[in-house]
This record gives C-alpha cells, sequence and structure tokens, in this order.
C-alpha cells in the first residue's frame, strides 16, 4: 500500500494518474474528499479526509502503508495565511507525519523536497524544507529524497507565474539582472523518477536526487522562451533585487494570490541547478527540454 501526501497538489496528482495507469491502488490523503475527488481519479484511488497538520487524522491514513510519498508541502510561490504557513505545514506536518509512520511501522518514506534546500534563518520557508529533510534523515525508517529543480508542464506555478506577469505588465522585470540561472525540469520527467524509486527500493535507500532538466536558463532566458510561445514583445527592466523584496512584501500585503512571494525570492539568491545529465546518470532517461515541451504544447 502507498500513501500519497498532497495528492491533489502539482507533482502529487500526476503521479496518482501514473500509479493509477500501472494497476496500483494507492491511498491519498486529502483536505477534502468532494474536491479532491473532482481532481483525482476517485473510483482507482482510496481517499482518505486528513492533513499532516492534524495528528489526530493520521492513523488512519497510514494503518497498513508501506510506503509513504511525502508531497503535501507548502511551495514558495503561496502566500502565507492563518490556515496555512509554511512552518506548520512544512515542518510540523512532517514531523507529524513521521510520527504516525513509526507507530504504523511504515518501512519507506520518500520525500519531494526541492533544489538549492540548505539551511538558512529560523522561521524561513528555506529553514522549513531544510528541516522537514533532516527529520526524515534521522527518523529511523527507510528514506529517499528528491529535489527537483522548478518544474514545468500544465498549471506549472512557476511558469503560470510568469506567463502571467507577461499578459498583465507592460514590461518584463529582471529580477537582479535576469542572470540566475535555472533548469527547469517536466513534471512527469520527475513523476518518472518517484516511480523508479519507488520500484528500486534498494537501490535508491538513503539517497538524496538532485535532478533538473536538459538545459540550464537565465531568468532572462526563461522569459525570452515564453515571450516566443505567446507570441508577445515586451521591454526588459532592469529589476534590482532590494526593490523586488519590498515590492513582493507590498504584493503579499494586498493580494490574494500575489505573482511574487517573499519566501520565493530565495530562488533568486542562487542558481537553481545541478548537472546536466544528473536524471539520465542515476535513472537512465533523458528528460524533456522546456523549449521543446513549448513548441509542442504551448504554455
Amino acid at each position: 500500500m502507498i500513501l500519497i501526501t498532497g495528492a491533489t497538489g502539482f507533482i502529487g496528482r500526476q503521479l496518482v494518474y501514473r500509479l493509477v495507469a500501472q494497476g496500483e491502488h494507492p491511498r491519498c490523503l486529502v483536505r477534502n474528499i468532494q474536491q479532491a475527488s473532482a481532481i483525482l481519479p476517485a473510483d482507482k484511488v482510496e481517499l482518505v479526509q486528513g492533513a499532516t497538520t492534524r495528528a489526530v487524522s493520521l492513523g488512519a491514513a497510514v494503518d497498513g502503508v508501506d510506503t509513504i510519498v511525502h508531497a503535501a508541502f507548502m511551495t514558495a510561490d503561496r502566500k502565507q495565511s492563518a490556515d496555512n504557513h509554511y512552518e506548520a505545514t512544512n515542518v510540523g506536518g512532517t514531523a507529524n507525519l513521521l510520527l504516525a509512520a513509526k507507530a504504523a511501522s511504515v518501512k519507506r518514506v520518500i520525500e519531494i523536497s526541492g533544489l538549492g534546500t540548505k539551511p538558512d534563518r529560523p522561521g524561513s520557508y528555506m529553514q522549513g524544507r531544510y528541516l522537514a529533510e533532516e527529520m526524515l534523515v534521522d527518523s529511523g525508517l527507510d528514506w529517499t529524497i528528491i529535489r527537483p529543480s522548478v518544474l514545468f508542464g500544465k498549471g506549472a506555478p512557476f511558469i503560470t507565474g510568469l506567463v502571467n506577469l507577461l499578459q498583465t505588465s507592460p514590461v518584463v522585470p529582471l529580477i537582479g539582472g535576469g542572470k540566475i540561472l535555472f533548469q527547469p525540469i517536466y513534471v512527469e520527467d520527475v513523476v518518472t523518477v518517484i516511480m523508479q524509486v519507488l520500484a528500486e527500493p534498494e537501490r535508491t535507500n538513503k539517497q538524496i536526487y538532485t535532478i533538473g532538466g536538459p538545459d540550464y536558463y537565465s531568468f532572462r532566458q526563461i522569459f525570452d522562451v515564453l515571450l516566443q510561445a505567446t507570441h508577445k514583445r515586451r521591454p526588459r527592466l532592469y529589476a534590482p533585487l532590494p526593490l523586488v523584496h519590498i515590492g513582493a512584501a507590498v504584493m503579499e500585503a494586498v493580494l490574494p494570490k500575489p505573482p511574487l512571494t517573499k519566501a520565493a525570492m530565495a530562488l533568486f539568491s542562487f542558481d537553481n541547478i545541478t548537472d546536466l545529465n544528473s536524471v539520465e546518470r542515476d535513472f537512465g532517461f533523458k528528460p524533456q527540454s522546456l523549449k521543446t515541451y513549448l513548441e509542442k504544447q504551448g504554455v
């Protein structure tokens, strides 16, 4: 039995459909069964209502489970609120899940983290993701951690946010000069990696896999390929990081779904890249490129 947390999220839902297509009947931890039924193939999965932030709901979710794919993280593109907080979800939720997993004799947890996860200041988004990894490593369970770069694919938050910006802004804001590098990876390729990790528990046990697509793009180049794909023209404007930080804080204060959050600014503090052959080396296939995807599928 496989339990998927974050089953209605961007990676989670793709994983659910892939597992079902291969004849699996995964269990999915969801906050709202009715809403989840509209997103997931409800007749081919087991939906369990609960949340990692509600420890009391996890007993039924982990009962009889061998492996957990933990993808229930609040990502940096989302604004915090009273009901959704990085610390409560990413740190507290992971702690609750691991305690429940050990109590139920779960054998293995696969955690979907993010490229560049590292220690940071207390209470920050990045520190929370780092602590979630550390708790799993120290849990005594078998574990694998997957750290993908920024994702693309239908509905991908990173690309969707940039496209929305192109559609509403008269200029292209080159944050920090647009020089920071990214290595976008197709969500279906990330799911293929997860499927291989599920299928090879011995080879992938106690391993951290940092994965990215087949090409590096500067932030400026990502805007260039999106402009080409949307057939738009926009003047480029240099946006100094301190000014963008202020802008992100203002947008968080006044907009329910800001196009840029303070937490997402962490992505612009380092190059979001790993080895270009990371997926091919560890999993035997070459991931799709962003440019090829956009030429075939559009935005």
